[in-house]
């Protein structure tokens, strides 16, 4: 592919990108509020994390039994795989892989994802715990946002507390929905049911 087609690509795929992320109004009166964002222990951070929920979009739809593995590089980047299964936990295991870089001078809180070249996404941790078991992850203007663990099911009172420490950060928790990670979660209300389209 030439470099023109390369450009035209990666444009395209920007606006595609924003046309698809909801814009949608947010009844939370912190709405406004500035993210703050947590410093991360690198070393500590890395591993596997399930994704308990998000808040759906195109390019996570469907996916059932979804965790990323990060991985700290020699070079200070950051392996990240995506792992996740299309539409039922007896489908294939589908990989996706990215490469992280972490901005400066946000003390490991924000991340540059590297769709791929030279399509980057912003990545915020918004928390984590100080057993690095439990995180939230957010996106710039509240539009998206992650709710991970390092176990692939928490109970209702964790998910709750999680829940609300996003509704105090400002964001519209109604729109949150719990990725299924064991079968009898799938088609549960609250949970993501596979080729629905929010």
């Amino acid at each position: 592919m030439s470099g023109h087609s390369r450009i035209v690509v990666a444009v395209l795929f920007t606006l595609l990108l924003g046309a698809c992320i909801p814009s949608l109004s947010n009844p939370n009166p912190r709405a406004n509020l500035e993210p703050k964002l947590v410093s991360v222990d690198l070393p500590r951070y890395m591993g596997r994390w399930y994704i308990v929920a998000n808040m759906p979009y195109f390019a996570e739809d469907d996916f059932v039994g979804s965790y990323a593995q990060w991985t700290l590089r020699d070079d200070g980047k950051i392996d990240d795989s995506y792992y996740a299964h299309k539409g039922s936990l007896d489908a294939p295991l589908k990989h996706y892989q990215f490469t992280d870089s972490i901005v400066p001078g946000t003390n490991n809180a924000e991340w540059s994802v590297r769709i791929f070249w030279p399509i980057y996404a912003s990545q915020q941790t918004l928390y984590v715990d100080s057993d690095y078991r439990y995180t939230i992850l957010g996106y710039p203007g509240k539009k998206l946002g992650w709710i991970f663990a390092r176990s692939p099911d928490i109970s209702d009172e964790k998910y709750h507390e999680l829940l609300g420490r996003l509704d105090e950060m400002g964001y519209d928790t109604s729109r949150f929905r719990r990725v299924p990670q064991t079968p009898e979660q799938i088609g549960k209300p609250g949970f993501h049911s596979p080729g629905d389209k929010d």
